[in-house]
């Protein structure tokens, strides 16, 4: 009969996604994570196989949090409320991205440009996590489209790629350095552009919802 694990699993893959995050998969290793979690290598092995393994375990678990994130912010509501969604969301997206001071940038982002392209597995779970978050943009483009908020004969599919684009590249460009002001000037414009029912005033001029975080 195996005996119980006597360590605590959630705490260890927590420091290891930080070793992770921190010096990337070809910078981190093994050695590195049993000095993080406190657990020797072998013990690491038994419980989570070898560093590729648990770096799929790591990335799998960053990938559903970022999802379930957009989802508390997005999914579900009265209609009426889904613009105030939508900016809530980009804004949340610029405030994470001007708080990390440490340009460490995205989990999501840095590993799948590290291993994408030479691992499947890191591959097809970036991209299923675009593909969630693109779904909840163009749900919420829809929700305020049937409210009058957006024009209804813009193309949802096309609204929330834009979206995407924006807060995935508010990322990339806060962690090359611009200012936490032009991170947020970024998500204002974004959300400014969307286009507006024909019977409305410009979307220079009619009210917007207040950023938040």
């Amino acid at each position: 009969m195996p005996r119980p694990r006597a360590f605590d699993e959630h705490h260890v893959l927590e420091r290891a996604r930080e070793q992770f995050w921190t010096t990337g998969f070809a910078g981190t290793r093994m050695d590195d994570i049993a000095q993080a979690t406190g657990l020797g290598k072998g013990s690491l092995y038994g419980a989570f196989g070898d560093k590729g393994k648990l770096f799929h375990r790591v990335f799998d678990d960053w990938c559903t949090a970022v999802v379930e994130v957009a989802e508390e912010r997005l999914a579900g509501g009265p209609d009426a409320e889904a613009l105030a969604r939508l900016s809530g969301y980009v804004h949340l997206m610029a405030e994470n991205a001007a708080a990390d001071t440490e340009r460490r940038g995205c989990l999501v982002a840095k590993g799948a440009a590290e291993l994408a392209q030479h691992d499947p597995t890191v591959a097809a779970q970036s991209a299923a996590t675009m593909t969630a978050l693109l779904t909840l943009l163009q749900t919420e483009i829809s929700a305020a489209q049937r409210h009058g908020d957006i024009d209804r004969a813009a193309d949802p599919e096309q609204l929330a790629a834009l979206l995407l684009t924006v807060v995935r590249g508010i990322e990339a460009v806060g962690k090359a350095g611009l200012a936490p002001q032009t991170l947020r000037t970024i998500a204002d414009t974004a959300l400014a552009v969307l286009p507006t029912p024909a019977e409305q005033e410009p979307s220079a001029t009619r009210h917007r919802p207040a950023r938040t975080s």
